[in-house]
């Protein structure tokens, strides 16, 4: 770790945590976590694959990043569910040679008129560089992209 790496030393290294507020009842931040129509909008190319059943499996595509050891296609299985609460899924390497083998897990909370949602991004192997880029470039896709992109679909959701 360095002063320029954005870390501090009380980082796990292992787990990106995000937890983000939008202004919406817990239901609709549901359905935007878990419709394939409203997926695509914020999520990988083939989410809309996703279907809300435990064990079911779906690919989605990004940009390869050879440096952080990712094909550019995810496999993900749904692991647990609870409605309007809780959504744990692996995400896995499509390429079985990439050590990319992760656990997302969603858990909603009502706050006030809202939503508060908390991402925990886990599985990241702290002593594999490559991981660690990927755990790099995960926390600020998950801060910069895919929240703001998620709250935009909901602003948009009738």
């Amino acid at each position: 770790m360095t002063p320029d790496d954005g870390m501090t030393p009380d980082d796990d290294l292992t787990t990106v945590r995000v937890d983000q507020f939008f202004p919406h009842p817990p239901a609709k931040v549901w359905r935007a976590l878990t419709d394939p129509d409203l997926l695509v909008h914020w999520q990988m190319p083939g989410a809309e694959g996703f279907r809300l059943e435990v064990g079911h499996v779906y690919r989605m595509t990004s940009v390869p990043r050879p440096n952080a050891d990712f094909s550019g296609v995810v496999e993900v299985r749904v692991l647990a569910y609870d409605i309007e609460r809780m959504l744990s899924v692996r995400w896995a390497d499509a390429d079985r040679a990439n050590r990319a083998d992760w656990t997302i897990t969603w858990t909603l909370e009502q706050e006030g008129r809202g939503t508060r949602l908390f991402l925990v991004h886990e599985g990241f192997d702290p002593d594999d560089p490559a991981q660690l880029m990927a755990r790099k470039i995960m926390d600020g896709g998950w801060r910069g992209h895919v929240l703001p992109a998620l709250g935009q679909t909901l602003e948009r959701l009738r």
